[in-house]
């Protein structure tokens, strides 16, 4: 997009096009305004759509131009807090309800999936979380303990299991999740925008919203390309690309944007993706500066890790990237990328997203802390069904809470960014 590889890499190559998404021109009305065509923003607009609203979505950029056209495509269950660390969290009655419909999520990405014809590369057959050393496999079996305590299909698996499925002996154990998988996630943000259209929703691209005013009965929102939309109800749906100068600026303040990137090599053989990933199976590991590994559906590995591939971080990346593949996969030799790209992940301090009331009729889901394909998808929803009616704002998963700025947040993002290129540039991290 806009020109730059490095933006949406293998995911922009392969991803089938949008639906057409004209400039928001003159002025026009609808009951919600969506802003941001992530999959929350289009989630949202998709359900509004179909319980019968009218729906306009404005995207600065394009479809799916943020997190969610650049990750890896991991569909997960869950957040990265421990299932009964949630309560503690949020209470009881909200751990509780979060507990279950992001459990749940990965079985709605997949419906909307189904249910729509969305050609985007899906595949549920788990996910393997990895461990990496004692610790890592102390980690993943209370992990498992928490979830199979609450029925979640999920099973330990020992190391000789965990090699069987991966590929490699890396790994002293890992943790199969049944109910997750991986999709191509821009050709499902996309597909989303597709059913959003098909189902009434009007989509707007390169029509970034300038200003905001409450006028008693509706909200006029204004682009900076000279067009206006009337609308009861506003939803913004911007999380970690929310502008710093843009209207609800506190989004952006209250999250640290953690850099990821991810490397796709030419596709393997038929011989190696018989070793690598026979499951098809994604994978990440327990280190805290993770790695992440899944195919694609033409069999090109995809590895990714903490990290952005710009400035000096491009050339340690790279060369971490040749360096770990070929510690994990001797099979694969001097491997070579043939696309590479990278994002922003919007990190909260507790790992747990936020709700916000941010005005009269004006709401926000965000910060997913690299969970955003199952948990924007599943807020979208939400979204939809309180501005519907369908359900009250105190049987959310989440209580309404104010945006509250990180402190010292450049210098935590600088952290991230430079310890990924110390972390990467002394050692193949396995």
């Amino acid at each position: 997009m806009k020109g730059d590889s490095r933006s949406h890499g293998l995911w922009e190559a392969s991803a089938s096009a949008g639906p057409a998404t004209p400039v928001l021109q003159g002025h026009t009305h609808a009951d919600v305004v969506v802003i941001g065509a992530g999959f929350t923003g289009l989630s949202a607009a998709l359900h509004l759509a179909e319980g019968g609203a009218s729906v306009a979505v404005l995207e600065t950029v394009d479809i799916g131009f943020g997190g969610s056209g650049r990750n890896v495509g991991l569909v997960n269950a869950g957040m990265w807090v421990m299932p009964e660390a949630l309560p503690g969290e949020l209470g009881p009655l909200h751990g509780g309800r979060l507990l279950e419909l992001l459990g749940d999520g990965p079985s709605l990405v997949y419906d909307i999936v189904e249910r729509h014809g969305i050609d985007c590369e899906a595949v549920r057959r788990g996910t393997l979380h990895c461990a990496v050393g004692a610790s890592g496999l102390a980690n993943i079996t209370e992990r498992a303990r928490q979830w199979q305590a609450l029925g979640a299909p999920v099973t330990l698996l020992d190391a000789r299991e965990t090699a069987e499925k991966t590929g490699t002996h890396a790994y002293r154990g890992s943790l199969l999740d049944m109910r997750a998988g991986t999709i191509q996630p821009l050709a499902y943000v996309r597909g989303l925008a597709r059913a959003a259209v098909a189902a009434g929703a009007r989509l707007h691209a390169h029509s970034p919203v300038d200003g905001l005013e409450d006028v008693g009965t509706h909200w006029r929102v204004r682009s900076s390309t000279g067009g206006e939309v009337q609308a009861q109800w506003v939803i913004v749906a911007t999380n970690a690309y929310t502008g710093p100068n843009g209207v609800w600026p506190e989004l952006g303040a209250e999250l640290v944007r953690l850099p990821y990137f991810n490397m796709a090599t030419r596709p393997l053989s038929a011989k190696t993706r018989e070793l690598i990933l026979p499951g098809l199976q994604g994978a990440w590991d327990t280190r805290d500066v993770l790695s992440s590994f899944r195919l694609d559906k033409a069999g090109r590995l995809i590895f990714g890790s903490v990290g952005a591939l710009r400035g000096t971080g491009l050339a340690i990346h790279r060369s971490w990237g040749r360096r770990a593949l070929a510690k994990l996969f001797p099979v694969l030799g001097g491997v070579e990328f043939e696309h590479e790209w990278y994002g922003w992940i919007g990190m909260t301090p507790n790992a747990l997203p936020r709700f916000h009331k941010l005005a009269r009729n004006t709401v926000s889901f965000s910060g997913y802390n690299g969970r955003g394909i199952a948990t924007g998808t599943t807020f979208g929803q939400q979204l939809a069904k309180l501005v519907l009616g369908q359900t009250k704002e105190e049987d959310l998963p989440l209580p309404a809470t104010h945006a509250e700025p990180v402190s010292l947040r450049p210098v935590r993002e600088a952290y991230y960014e430079v310890g990924a290129q110390v972390a990467h540039l002394v050692s193949a991290r396995l």
